[in-house]
């Protein structure tokens, strides 16, 4: 699992706007350290099928380029053991795939490609060419969402009619939010990494206290989930939306109680593994009123990153058209049109922003003071340039969960449930031969 399927920052608007931060593959070019050349071997077998130190390296090297962290020989030699044991997992899903007879076509997984390089404003084609750059097979990350998508529809029919969220369900859990509003609530991400004994447990802390380093020191947590947590929450970057206590293990509850917004834990024993938990907000039940924004935008990428200081004439070409749409443009409609015609890779309707959560500053104050329906003066970043248009601002109560979100959360719990149990079943009647002392299984 290399990339969530939802963005990597606070909403999927602010991940589509201008100013928002960096996506995982856009983050700073530092390319993995060199791998160096060896002969070819096999470090595991898993029923029969092997896995090579290349398959291990690649992983390594992918997650090296997902983090944008400048990571050294012996931070990636620290982490292999860990990947290892993950690529062994994703081993068990896809037998399991291909037992269950899911066939899981190169449509659908040119797809999910796609959509990563959609959400990190890409091109066609850039996200292998990226990967390939920095010395990564592009089989490896078709191999991971083949695996990905696999397994998801195995648990969909693993779970039959349990998939279901019934409407007594979501009424029996807006009944519950009801009677604690004003009770605190926590936005809490999760790295679940399984354990299976003391051995199994040494490495994975030892494990799990490389990633924390890495997180600490500027690491996405959400690539980081995205590559390395074993729960169904991966697919969502780690993200666990906003829980109360009691809807976390007790170890994980207690430190969530007392961390600080943007902390990232120390390892947390919790059944079956490991928890690595950061806090993304705190707030009351039913009280967390906010300014959504409705937006539009244009953006007109560059074909060369824009050197400020010697602007190619493209780029200054590129400059008047966009101040000709900034000064032509009086209304949403219309900039969604204007995107449409120019064939903006960025969404013309970025979905609803928080105001509060907009940075930089300078960048929320100018989506606060502009008017409604006025573009605004031309965005000029590394990679192009934006025309940003603010449709409306309304105050919305964030902490109200919608029937929609109750009942998407609901799933996702079962889901993950299910998983964890039916990987465990996996990996107690596998076959599972190390080549080599990596500490995996």
């Amino acid at each position: 699992m290399l990339l969530s399927r939802v963005p990597f920052f606070a909403t999927a608007g602010l991940a589509a706007c201008l100013a928002c931060a960096p996506p995982a593959f856009a983050a700073r070019r530092v390319p993995p350290p060199p791998v160096p050349t060896e002969a070819i071997r096999i470090v595991a077998v898993v029923n029969g099928h092997p896995i090579t130190n290349e398959d291990v390296d690649n992983r390594a090297r992918l997650f090296a380029v997902a983090s944008g962290l400048p990571m050294s020989p012996d931070t990636l030699s620290r982490l292999k053991p860990q990947i290892t044991r993950q690529l062994i997992d994703e081993r068990l899903r896809m037998q399991e795939v291909e037992k269950q007879h899911i066939v899981i076509t190169d449509k659908e997984v040119a797809a999910a490609i796609r959509e990563l390089e959609d959400h990190n404003h890409m091109r066609p084609g850039d996200l292998r060419k990226k990967l390939e750059s920095d010395g990564v097979s592009f089989t490896t990350l078709v191999d991971q969402l083949r695996t990905q998508l696999g397994w998801t529809q195995v648990l969909r029919q693993e779970l039959g009619g349990r998939a279901t969220v019934s409407a007594a369900d979501v009424a029996e859990q807006q009944r519950l939010l009801a009677s604690q509003v004003g009770k605190p609530e926590y936005h809490v991400g999760e790295i679940f990494i399984p354990t299976e004994d003391k051995a199994g447990n040494s490495a994975a802390t030892g494990f799990a206290n490389t990633v924390i380093t890495e997180l600490r020191a500027g690491a996405p947590f959400p690539v980081v989930a995205a590559q390395f947590s074993q729960s169904q929450s991966a697919l969502e970057g780690g993200d666990l939306g906003w829980v109360q206590l009691n809807q976390l293990d007790p170890q994980v509850a207690q430190v969530v109680s007392e961390m600080p917004p943007g902390a990232v834990s120390n390892p947390i024993t919790v059944p079956g593994g490991i928890d690595i938990v950061t806090l993304a907000g705190k707030r009351q039940i039913g009280n967390d009123v906010q300014t959504m924004l409705s937006m539009r935008q244009v953006f007109l990428p560059f074909t060369t990153p824009l050197n400020p200081q010697a602007p190619t004439p493209a780029q200054i070409q590129l400059l008047e058209k966009a101040k000709s749409i900034s000064a032509s443009t009086k209304s949403c409609e219309q900039m969604e049109t204007v995107a449409q015609q120019v064939n903006s890779p960025r969404p013309a309707n970025p979905g609803d922003i928080p105001l509060e959560q907009v940075s930089p500053p300078a960048f929320r104050d100018m989506l606060e003071k502009l008017p409604l329906d006025t573009a605004s003066k031309p965005l000029v970043s590394p990679d192009g340039i934006a025309v940003m248009m603010v449709c409306s601002r309304d105050q919305k109560n964030a902490a109200q969960m919608s029937a929609k979100d109750i009942k998407d959360q609901l799933f996702v719990q079962r889901v993950d449930l299910l998983s964890r149990q039916l990987l465990q079943d996996l990996r107690s009647q596998a076959r599972i031969e190390l080549r080599q002392s990596t500490g995996a299984a």
